[in-house]
Parts: C-alpha cells; sequence; structure tokens
C-alpha cells in the first residue's frame, strides 16, 4: 500500500521516472535456476516469504497499469540477498549473511566448541554486496566461521527452515539493458562486512574468556 501510494504521489508530482525495488521472493518455491522474468508468474511463492513476496510483485503489477493508463515511466527491478556494512544484526530480525556473522564472531570470541547453524544447509542462496556471487548455504556458514575465527564445529538444526530451496538469477537482461555487472568479490564483501561488524560492536571487538555464555541464535 505505501509503494502503491508512493507511485500515484511521484506520478503527480511529475517525477520522470519511478523506480520500485522487488524481491526474488516473489518467484514461485520450485523456480528453475537460474531464475528467468518468465517464470515469475508461475507458481506460489515460498510460504514463510509469500506475503511479502506478492506485495512486492503488486508493485509490479501496478507499475504496468502505469505505463498502460498514463504512459508513465514506472519500472521495476527485483534483487537478490542483499549484506554489507550497516545491515541489520539484530539476533531476532536479522537475514542469513550478518545473522550468521553474528553468531560465528561470537561463537569465536567466547572460543566455542559448536555452532548451532539454522536449516539443513542444502539450500542455495545469491548474494548482493552492493553486487555480488551466488553460493550454497553450508558452504556460506563455513565460509563466514572461517573468516570470523571460529575453530569449531557446525551443528546444523534441520528443525529450523531453509527457506526456497533454490535461488540464482539470470542476469542477461541487466546486462543488455543497463551495462551493469557485480565486481565485488564475495570473499572480500564478507571480510568487509565483518570488519564492520567488529568495529561497531564492542563484545565482538573484545573477546569473552572461555566457558562464558554466548548467544546461539
Amino acid at each position: 500500500m505505501m509503494g502503491a501510494l508512493l507511485l500515484e504521489h511521484a506520478r503527480r508530482a511529475g517525477v520522470r521516472r519511478f523506480v520500485s525495488v522487488g524481491t526474488i521472493c516473489s518467484y514461485p518455491k520450485f523456480t528453475p535456476v537460474p531464475f528467468r522474468e518468465e517464470e515469475l508468474w508461475n507458481g506460489y511463492p515460498e510460504e514463510t516469504n509469500a506475503p511479502y513476496g506478492l506485495a512486492k510483485k503488486m508493485l509490479l503489477v501496478q507499475s504496468q497499469a502505469y505505463r498502460q493508463e498514463y504512459g508513465y515511466d514506472a519500472v521495476n527491478v527485483l534483487l537478490v540477498n542483499l549484506y554489507g556494512p550497516g545491515d541489520n544484526f539484530d539476533p531476532e530480525t536479522s537475514h542469513v549473511i550478518p545473522a550468521l556473522i553474528r553468531k560465528c564472531v561470537e561463537a569465536a570470541d567466547t572460543k566455542a566448541d559448536v555452532l548451532e547453524v539454522w536449516g539443513t544447509g542444502q539450500a542455495t542462496r545469491e548474494f548482493l554486496y552492493v553486487e555480488d556471487a551466488a553460493e550454497a548455504i553450508k558452504e556460506l556458514s563455513e565460509k563466514i566461521a572461517g573468516l570470523c575465527g571460529f575453530k569449531g564445529s557446525l551443528d546444523w538444526d534441520p528443525t529450523k527452515p531453509d527457506g526456497q530451496p533454490r535461488r540464482s538469477l539470470d542476469v542477461s537482461r541487466a546486462k543488455k539493458l543497463l551495462g551493469w555487472t557485480a565486481k565485488t568479490p564475495f570473499d572480500e564483501g564478507l571480510k568487509r562486512t565483518i570488519a564492520w561488524y567488529r568495529s561497531r560492536d564492542p563484545r565482538a571487538a573484545e573477546p569473552t574468556p572461555r566457558g562464558a555464555g554466548h548467544r546461539s541464535r
């Protein structure tokens, strides 16, 4: 509703182009990889993401309607999982990369032996650090743990959700129409994000003695 209201007021105010940011959560749960725009309407989104994904998809419909009715230049872009400095590291609401960074930093600093990770580790995601690359979640967890200095083992909890099984975008249209390609290597993006988190969290900057409690989220 907020997006549709903003679109209408942008049109009234004479804004030349309106770009709404969609989400990969709008795609059907079992979309063939890599995701192509033609697959967007071929099924229902993954259940835990569906309300968000469908709301974002409606802005795409609204943009198409405004182009037809008013000739208004309204466009919609679909982004993969974003991460980087300034991300949300809250244990209750953070997404996969900041959540794993927080858990790995805290586990490394407390010298924990085991770190709990949600899901089965079989799902895949594509990440964008102002631009970025695709990695499997299991590999991502191991990579972040290593970069954070965590030496223990990962304990996968299959009772927690994986979310959408597979995610990877076909970005050929972005390359062709916008001349855009991602540039930041994944390891470099993760190192910058971990460094940013450590520099701003006093608990991450000062290791806790072994045996002290630590968060497992």
